[in-house]
């Protein structure tokens, strides 16, 4: 009874934690971008000798300079899809609803008391993603736009040389799902 009509001790809103939280996310993931300047320097440039050194330089730049990666291929698809506004509207959505319902949910999804799984959501996200491009005939732009974004960052990544980057142990091997037939862990990706 003493605490009746008092004002609760909550710092923000809940809707402002969780944009206060996707503003902090958003800065760190923003302070791993490497300099334009040493990823653009056309001194670096060069045509790989071997098959070999094409894989290596591919998993080592996408490596170092992901964050300018993806800020280049968000770049090339958005000015590809301003020629078609629909498709550009249908893109923001779907980019929204997988940023706030997969990427940036600390906790479950909880609707209707119901408590969703990983799974379930990324399952149903995909169903939602590929029935909205179906419906929207937005397919064609947006693939043909991700298709661009995607030659144009992996041109880069094969045709920079790689042997001046000093890349993290621990980042390199940190996905895994790169690392070749073979190649041990603890090998650092260098060409």
């Amino acid at each position: 009874m003493a605490n009746y009509g008092t004002i609760p001790s909550s710092a923000s809103p809940p809707s402002l934690d969780f944009i206060s939280r996707a503003k902090e996310r958003g800065r760190a993931a923003l302070s791993t971008r490497r300099p334009w300047s040493e990823m653009i320097s056309a001194r670096v440039l060069s045509l790989p000798p071997s098959l070999g050194d094409v894989y290596l330089r591919i998993r080592t730049n996408v490596t170092y300079f992901s964050m300018n990666y993806a800020i280049v291929f968000l770049f090339v698809v958005f000015v590809s899809l301003l020629l078609h506004p629909g498709s550009l509207l249908v893109f923001f959505i779907l980019i929204g609803t997988w940023i706030f319902l997969f990427f940036l949910r600390d906790q479950p999804l909880v609707i209707g008391g119901r408590a969703f799984d990983e799974s379930f959501i990324l399952i149903s996200l995909s169903v939602v993603t590929i029935v909205l491009l179906l419906i929207s005939n937005s397919t064609v732009d947006i693939v043909g736009s991700v298709a661009t974004g995607s030659v144009v960052v992996l041109a880069h990544a094969v045709l920079r040389r790689s042997d001046d980057l000093a890349v993290d142990e621990e980042a390199a091997v940190a996905g895994g799902w790169y690392a070749a037939v073979g190649e041990s862990s603890r090998t650092s990706p260098a060409s």
